[in-house]
């Protein structure tokens, strides 16, 4: 990637990087006010746009951002910028039709993007990540449409997993004995994607279904992705495993709350099931992602250290009691500082990367300054 990445100028990202910081604090801070900690409120209903701003704002510019610098076209950042604009849109206005509409914008082309390399290099593994980007498409045109962020949940989860599912694909390093792995993905992703569909329709019997494509796409991982072999290594091969093997058992969890009690729109269950994707899984994946995924966007390194299982079992941890007794148990005030403490594990993980990636850069410098 490092030719096409030289393309589109490191400037030019940071100001979308920010967008993103932006939209992952205010995101926390959402999370917060709806945990009921006495904080000061915003007047523009951070809360109703907290999912829009986590998924699409956070998560949603850095994939568009690493998609566009792997393209290698300036273009391309379009996508991540509209993205970044439409988070902070909604930040300060509340949920609405320019904010939404910005983020629909950054769908459509993160999957005008996607064309672009499967002209380069079309495979099943891009196939199933433009899938991911349909999904962020609809949730948007929902929204737009006068849905509200739980009904279009199904369609957020869509878009983080099949995402996350096709870049695990491209280092599956398929062998002869798994040449169906890719197929078998498409087929769980058909089921997944067809489940959310059926939700917009028929909530009641399209969660069941989405939560069997929920389980299909976590067993293809549990089964095909390298995270089995090299959770035995060491240093970050093993750090990146035991996130990625976690990730997907909170995977399975929430596949299992789907499959056994369909759609829920509120209450524990509710909490359990989003909470279990979008911080259990999609956080812990950006949690051992970033030292690879950093560097290559930012052309600053991010090494590994020990440190970083700190805030990644602090994370899997407050989770666990957060999901097990806040909401199994009906435990409120366990369930609100678990919550905190969630929140806190994604600070100090920020925290962390960026005292790494410092002292890196200072040691780095340190050579070329006493041979000058």
């Amino acid at each position: 990637m490092g030719s096409a990445a030289s393309r589109v100028p490191v400037a030019w990202r940071l100001p979308i990087l920010l967008a993103g910081g932006l939209a992952l604090i205010a995101g926390l801070y959402a999370g917060l006010l709806l945990l009921a900690v006495p904080m000061p409120a915003p007047a523009g209903s951070l809360e109703r746009v907290h999912g829009p701003v986590m998924v699409f704002g956070f998560a949603g510019t850095l994939i568009g951002l690493e998609r566009a610098v792997a393209l290698g076209a300036r273009w391309a950042l379009l996508g991540p910028a509209c993205s970044g604009a439409g988070a902070v849109v909604l930040i300060v206005n509340g949920p609405g039709p320019i904010g939404y509409g910005l983020l629909m914008l950054a769908a459509t082309i993160l999957l005008v993007v996607y064309r672009s390399l499967w002209q380069r290099q079309p495979g099943v593994a891009l196939l199933a990540q433009a899938a991911g980007a349909f999904a962020w498409y609809a949730s948007t045109l929902l929204l737009l449409a006068g849905f509200t962020v739980a009904e279009t949940v199904p369609w957020l989860a869509v878009f983080v997993i099949a995402t996350i599912a096709g870049e695990r694909l491209e280092l599956a390093h398929v062998g002869p004995r798994a040449a169906n792995a890719p197929q078998l993905l498409l087929a769980a992703l058909l089921v997944l994607v067809t489940g959310a569909a059926a939700t917009t329709v028929s909530p009641a019997a399209g969660g069941h279904l989405f939560g069997f494509g929920l389980l299909a796409v976590t067993g293809w991982l549990a089964v095909f992705d390298v995270a089995r072999r090299t959770v035995h290594a060491t240093g970050l091969p093993r750090y990146i495993a035991i996130g990625l093997l976690a990730g997907y058992a909170w995977l399975a969890l929430a596949g299992l709350l789907w499959a056994g009690g369909g759609t829920v729109l509120d209450g524990p269950r509710y909490d359990a099931v989003l909470h279990a994707v979008f911080l259990g899984f999609t956080m812990s994946m950006i949690f051992v992602h970033a030292p690879v995924i950093l560097p290559a966007v930012l052309r600053r390194p991010l090494p590994y250290h020990r440190l970083l299982y700190v805030p990644l079992a602090v994370l899997h941890v407050s989770l666990l009691v957060r999901i097990g007794a806040g909401d199994g148990l009906s435990a409120e005030p366990v369930w609100r500082w678990a919550g905190v403490v969630n929140v806190a594990a994604v600070v100090g993980f920020a925290g962390c990367a960026a005292g790494l990636s410092l002292t890196r850069s200072r040691a780095g410098r340190r050579p070329a300054a006493a041979l000058s």
